[in-house]
C-alpha cells in the first residue's frame, strides 16, 4: 500500500508511504487514496482525517521515473487532472493536511483540498507544473485562488517558483507554520478536539456548505443553512450539546453520518 491507515480517538491517519522516492504521486498512489478518503468517509468511528507524509518530504510531486514521457499524451476517455476521483472535499469530515516536508507539484496540490493545512517551516512549496511544460492540476485553478485569492494564485501558479513555510502563511495558504516535527502532533490535537467536541452531523453539514458556498449567492446560502437547521435542530445532538456544556461535561453524540445525513 502506497497510503498508510490508522485510527484512534476518533481520527484516522493517512500517510502517503513511498519514502524511497519521497512520497512520489502515481497512479497507486492515486487510487489507494481515494480509496482511503472514501472509507473515511463511510466510517462513523472517524471524525476527522489527517494526511501527511512519510519523513522527510510529504510529497515530493510526480512520479518523474518515466522521464521525459512522465506527461506524455493520455487516452482523452481516461485521463483527468483532477488528481483524485474522491477529492478530500468530498469526505463529510474534516481533513487537515499536516504537511511535514516538501511538497511540490501534485504534492502541493492536493493539500489545496483539505479544509485545514498546517505547513513546516523550512520545507519547500510550489506549484511547479509551468516549469515542466504542463500545468497545476488537482482543481488548483479553483482551489487556490479561493484559498489566497486571485493575486497570490496567479503567482503561486504563473511563476512555479518554489516558497518555503514562512511564505505560505504570508500568502494566505496555510493556517499555521511550524518546525517540521511539530507539524503532525498539532495537526493530531487538532483533529481530536474535532472528533471530542463537536457534533458530527453539524460538522459535516458545515463542511459540506462551506465548499458549495463557492457557487452560491447570499440567497442560496440562506436556503443552504436553513435546510442544515432543520436537520439539526430538534436531534438528540442538539439538547446534548447544550445540555453537555451546562453540565460542564464531554459531549455524547448520537448522530450519525452514515445514516442520518440527508442531502440540502
Amino acid at each position: 500500500m502506497t497510503v498508510l491507515r490508522d485510527v484512534s480517538d476518533g481520527v484516522a491517519t493517512l500517510t502517503l508511504h513511498r519514502p524511497e522516492v519521497r512520497n512520489a504521486f502515481g497512479g497507486a498512489m492515486a487510487r489507494d487514496l481515494a480509496e482511503a478518503y472514501r472509507d473515511c468517509d463511510a466510517d462513523d468511528a472517524v471524525r476527522a482525517v489527517v494526511l501527511t507524509g512519510t519523513p522527510p518530504a510529504f510529497c515530493a510531486g510526480a512520479d518523474m521515473t518515466a522521464g521525459g514521457d512522465t506527461f506524455a499524451s493520455r487516452d482523452a476517455s481516461a485521463f483527468s487532472a483532477a488528481g483524485l476521483s474522491m477529492p478530500a472535499w468530498r469526505v463529510r469530515k474534516p481533513v487537515i493536511a499536516a504537511v511535514n516536508g516538501h511538497a511540490i507539484g501534485i504534492g502541493f496540490t492536493l493539500t489545496l483540498q483539505c479544509d485545514i493545512r498546517i505547513f513546516a517551516a523550512d520545507a519547500k512549496y510550489g506549484v511547479v507544473q509551468v516549469r515542466r511544460g504542463v500545468l497545476g492540476d488537482a482543481y488548483s485553478h479553483w482551489t487556490l485562488p479561493r484559498i489566497a485569492g486571485m493575486s497570490a494564485a496567479a503567482e503561486i501558479l504563473l511563476t512555479g517558483r518554489t516558497f518555503d513555510g514562512d511564505e505560505a502563511y504570508r500568502l494566505g495558504v496555510c493556517s499555521r507554520v511550524l518546525p517540521n516535527e511539530e507539524v503532525l502532533p498539532a495537526a493530531l490535537a487538532l483533529a481530536r478536539d474535532i472528533a471530542a467536541n463537536t457534533a458530527p452531523l453539524s460538522v459535516a453539514y458545515s463542511k459540506r456548505l462551506l465548499w458549495d458556498s463557492w457557487g452560491l449567492d447570499p440567497a442560496g446560502v440562506e436556503e443552504r443553512e436553513t435546510a442544515a437547521h432543520h436537520h439539526t435542530m430538534g436531534a438528540p445532538d442538539a439538547r446534548e450539546g447544550v445540555v453537555a456544556f451546562l453540565e460542564r461535561r464531554p459531549p455524547h453524540w448520537h448522530g450519525q453520518v452514515s445514516t442520518d445525513w440527508s442531502d440540502t
